[in-house]
């Protein structure tokens, strides 16, 4: 067994050491720690590759789907997208020119709740002030992730 003795950030912890100073009392009294480590190293029984597709069998994943329409400007979307989803600019702008010219576009892939999180955001989000006929927010679906067989 290996024997470790921590070292404080002020300097040592081992007693009898004057790396502290007088504007540091607590450590002048502080006793060092020691723990023991293990001689034998045991190996995880699971592999972390297997664990990550254990989880992912688990854990169904959904998508926020952003949905097009006429009432929203490309600066109401990529505003919203920046402050909901912490987008940068320039994949805001491209979420936002994939919705205009496809009609919908994924804007996070995640676990249910946050995803039914993320949807709330969006449609709680409130008209563009920039178009006078923007009534409300945009809209969003959630789609599950679609898994492969095997």
């Amino acid at each position: 067994m290996a024997v470790v003795v921590f070292r404080s950030f002020y300097g040592s912890s081992e007693p009898g050491t004057t790396s502290h100073n007088k504007y540091n009392p607590v450590e002048s009294v502080a006793p060092p720690f020691y723990f023991s480590l293990p001689s034998k190293l045991v190996p995880p029984t699971v592999v972390p590759e297997q664990e990550t597709i254990e989880r992912e069998k688990l854990t169904p994943l959904f998508h926020v789907v952003l949905l097009d329409d006429d009432d929203h400007t490309y600066d109401y979307v990529v505003e919203m997208l920046c402050k909901l989803f912490v987008l940068s600019p320039e994949t805001a702008f491209q979420r936002a020119v994939e919705v205009d010219s496809t009609g919908r576009t994924i804007v996070i892939t995640c676990e249910l709740q946050q995803a039914e999180f993320g949807q709330i955001q969006i449609h709680s989000y409130g008209p563009d002030p920039r178009m006078p006929k923007s009534k409300g927010s945009m809209r969003a679906i959630l789609e599950p992730v679609q898994t492969r067989p095997g």
